[in-house]
């Protein structure tokens, strides 16, 4: 079985018209450690998914606001760490001698969870990161059609979620729909992550004419996120925060909630959503 994946025994009870319990397999989504280090110096650790951790760091450190191409990582590498047996869970990452190193102070703690991937960090100031891409501009317009039938695109490729009912998934898709980049996680920011991570090392920031679909909520941190790699377009299934509103309407970026056919909502930039 894949290391996203772990199979465990459980009881399942059924407390139907004939109450029951009996003992069968079952699949449950992987959740391990993940360091990230610069030139061997430890940096952050995230609780992640195995799978697509070279995307995860590099879309970690383009949210962070380290890295904005791929010319800027000399190398990246997935590395044994110190475990028996190895389970590789530590990337290393050699950055451009051009680039400043990131800072890694108190107010900056990088340790996240899968859950949240900012809590670490100990003021509003180090949670803030401004994006180097002006999406105001952006002329692109998606017929509201469209979007509706993108969860639908989504959850048909959710392979693990298929098989555990347990991972968020994050979706970039065209202006015309077509999906170019899907990948699961337990931790909705890490499949941020990975989906922005890959067009990173595809070199194709920034993001203009795009649209991210998450699953669940968005909140602030994947706001930022889609703004750091220059989308136009963040969609959630489900609804947005006061933080993430508040982001998108200041960066120029299109926000949809509650993105569930045949309906959604549209808290900023209206105009590029069309009838």
């Amino acid at each position: 079985m894949a290391r996203n994946m772990t199979r465990r025994t459980v009881v399942s009870i059924d407390l139907g018209a004939t109450p029951s319990a009996r003992r069968r397999p079952d699949e449950l989504a992987a959740e391990e450690p993940l360091e990230i280090r610069i030139r061997k110096q430890p940096l952050a650790v995230t609780m992640r998914t195995p799978g697509h951790d070279i995307d995860l760091a590099m879309g970690f450190l383009l949210g962070e606001g380290v890295i904005g191409k791929p010319d800027d990582v000399v190398t990246a590498q997935l590395c044994a760490g110190t475990d028996a047996p190895n389970t590789y869970n530590v990337v290393d990452i050699v950055l451009d001698p051009a680039v400043p190193p990131p800072v890694t102070d108190p107010s900056r703690n990088f340790y996240t969870t899968s859950s949240c991937g900012v809590c670490g960090k100990a003021s509003i100031d180090a949670v803030r990161t401004r994006s180097p891409f002006d999406i105001t501009t952006d002329p692109m317009e998606v017929p509201a059609q469209i979007l509706a039938g993108l969860p639908a695109k989504l959850r048909a490729r959710q392979r693990t979620f298929d098989r555990t009912g347990g991972l968020h998934a994050a979706g970039l898709f065209t202006a015309t729909g077509d999906l170019l980049a899907l990948r699961e996680d337990v931790g909705r920011h890490n499949a941020v992550d990975k989906v922005l991570g890959w067009a990173l090392r595809e070199n194709r920031l920034p993001l203009a004419g795009h649209v991210l679909l998450v699953s669940g909520r968005a909140s602030f941190e994947l706001t930022q996120k889609a703004w750091m790699a220059g989308l136009p377009l963040l969609a959630a299934v489900s609804a947005p925060s006061t933080l993430a509103v508040e982001l998108a309407e200041e960066s120029g970026m299109t926000l949809v909630g509650f993105l569930r056919e045949p309906r959604m909502n549209v808290y900023t930039g209206q105009q590029r959503v069309t009838l």
